[in-house]
């Protein structure tokens, strides 16, 4: 793994804060010229450290209005297909996360939708329909008290 000097911890964290920033702006706020900023930031490209630039999007805005968070746990046939599972859930754009467990549950999803009625159709019509799914538990949240992509860099 390549360390990151203190400049680049900087730049990832302004980047993270606000990436439609000019290199300018950036290497103002970390106390650099332009040119070796644009360097530092063209190399954490290159390596994989800025994996993608994306806008965040205001779910509520956009008429997603439900947000749940699911467990499932596959019976003994299901985990002998977890890839299966796994290639069919990245299929569905309601599905936003998705992590496999060690514990008594196989994954937790987060899923968000128009509302209520609409998760139930993806729970019945989609989630529930997957080869070796024996129980579902779906938590829905209420309001959110802290959403960020920024890692503590």
């Amino acid at each position: 793994m390549t360390e990151l000097d203190p400049y680049e911890r900087k730049i990832l964290r302004e980047l993270q804060r606000d990436a439609n920033q000019t290199t300018a702006q950036i290497a103002e706020r970390v106390g650099l010229s332009p040119s070796p900023c644009w360097r530092r930031i063209d190399r954490l490209e290159r390596e994989g450290f800025i994996q993608r630039r994306v806008a965040i999007v205001d779910r509520h805005k956009v008429g997603l209005n439900a947000h749940v968070f699911v467990q499932v746990k596959l019976n003994a046939h299901g985990r002998a297909n977890l890839d299966e599972f796994a290639a069919k859930i990245r299929e569905y754009p309601e599905v936003l996360d998705c992590y496999v467990l060690l514990g008594s549950v196989d994954f937790m999803i987060r899923v968000v939708a128009e509302d209520i009625s609409a998760y139930e159709r993806f729970f019945f019509e989609k989630l529930s329909q997957l080869p070796g799914v024996q129980e579902i538990t779906s938590t829905v949240a209420l309001s959110e008290i802290k959403a960020t992509t920024a890692l503590p860099i």
